[in-house]
């Protein structure tokens, strides 16, 4: 017994490319196919080559022209406008706006502070007490006075009422008594004997005359749908089927195959457009790149370094040593005209005053220290 699992068989696959679930194609797409592809790779080569020239070319100004340029204008750009701002920000607008501040402490913040805490405290505190003063009263007066006042009125009030009450009840009875005889009794009767037979006979005929409308509508209308269905909706049906079905479907398969020769296409244009531009680089190689390194190397290149070794050198080294003897000679002239200046300064002036030496409180390097001997200015002998 085989204990590993089979692996599993993709499914076949056809010669032209497709998996056997698809639908098989007829002949008219075989048919259709080749010349399709053989004139859209014709039109869409030049095409791709044009678009590949123009990505090398646009690639090149990109690296040679955009980038520096914009690099370049980003540049100005910060000299112009960023640098500027900076500066201004930094050296004008700060400054300003410290100063205006410091002017606003000073002439606004400091007075208002001063007179919030010295004059509108202790007035707020005197209108407080004010305040509390006069609360205290109302209250008193509130308690004292309008709580009584009111307390008798209410009762007054409600003495009134119930009397209002009272009468009100007695003249509603006996509306209401009126209302129902003189009123209610007679609509009532009316209603019924009269207003509800008339309303019953107005129903049936009207449920009469929507029957009977019905069935006129629902004539008319079967009628009118199969007129239009055998005039307009078989033909239509039959044009859809026989007509729009096969076209479409045709037109699907051009367009399907179109669009698959166009995908076909671009991709051997890009395979030939690489391959000519791989021949054009190579002929660019062998006619211009190969000859200029080959000059380079074996023209230029020896005879660089003849100037190099026969001109530019011993040229520098004649310069270095023109240098070296002009610097020399320029230091010989400035210690004779120092001497000179030394010795006219003493002809005319005399020989200067040499000052008397100091006596060190260190020894001298000659005299050593000893035990009884001592360098400090208390002990010393």
């Amino acid at each position: 017994m085989d204990l590993q699992k089979p692996p599993v068989a993709g499914p076949p696959v056809s010669p032209a490319g497709r998996t056997s679930g698809q639908a098989p194609e007829g002949c008219l797409v075989v048919a259709i196919r080749l010349p399709v592809r053989i004139v859209v790779l014709v039109l869409v080569v030049p095409v791709r080559m044009v678009w590949d020239g123009l990505a090398v070319v646009a690639r090149f100004l990109r690296d040679t022209v955009l980038r520096p340029l914009g690099r370049a204008l980003a540049w100005l750009g910060k000299a112009l406008f960023v640098w500027p701002l900076i500066g201004l920000w930094r050296y004008v607008v700060v400054p300003a706006a410290t100063a205006l501040a410091w002017l606003g402490k000073v002439l606004v913040v400091t007075p208002v502070v001063w007179l919030y805490r010295y004059l509108l405290t202790p007035l707020g505190h005197v209108l407080a007490w004010l305040v509390r003063g006069v609360g205290a009263g109302l209250a008193w007066g509130y308690a004292r006075v309008l709580t009584p006042v009111g307390h008798a009125l209410l009762r007054l009030l409600k003495g009134i009422g119930a009397v209002v009450a009272a009468v009100g009840a007695g003249v509603y009875g006996a509306g209401a008594w009126l209302v129902r005889h003189l009123v209610v009794v007679p609509a009532r009767w009316v209603h019924r004997w009269l207003l509800a037979p008339v309303g019953r006979a107005v129903a049936w005929c009207a449920r009469g005359a929507w029957r009977l409308l019905e069935l006129l509508v629902g004539g008319i209308g079967f009628v009118l749908y199969w007129a239009a269905r055998i005039v307009l909706v078989l033909p239509a049906l039959a044009l859809w089927r026989r007509v729009l079905v096969p076209v479409g479907r045709f037109l699907a398969v051009v367009a399907r195959e179109v669009g698959d020769a166009l995908g076909h296409a671009w991709r051997i244009a890009g395979h030939i457009s690489l391959a000519v531009g791989r021949f054009l680089g190579t002929l660019l190689r062998w006619t211009l790149v190969e000859p200029v390194r080959w000059a380079y190397r074996t023209v230029l290149t020896p005879v660089g370094h003849v100037v190099r070794d026969a001109v530019l050198r011993p040229a520098a080294r004649a310069a270095r040593s023109v240098g070296r003897a002009s610097r020399q000679a320029l230091a010989a002239a400035w210690e004779t005209a120092r001497q000179t200046r030394a010795e006219v300064r003493r002809m005319l002036f005399g020989e200067p005053v040499r000052r008397e030496s100091v006596a060190r409180r260190e020894p001298s390097a000659g005299e050593a220290r000893t035990l009884g001997s001592s360098t400090t200015a208390l002990t010393k002998d």
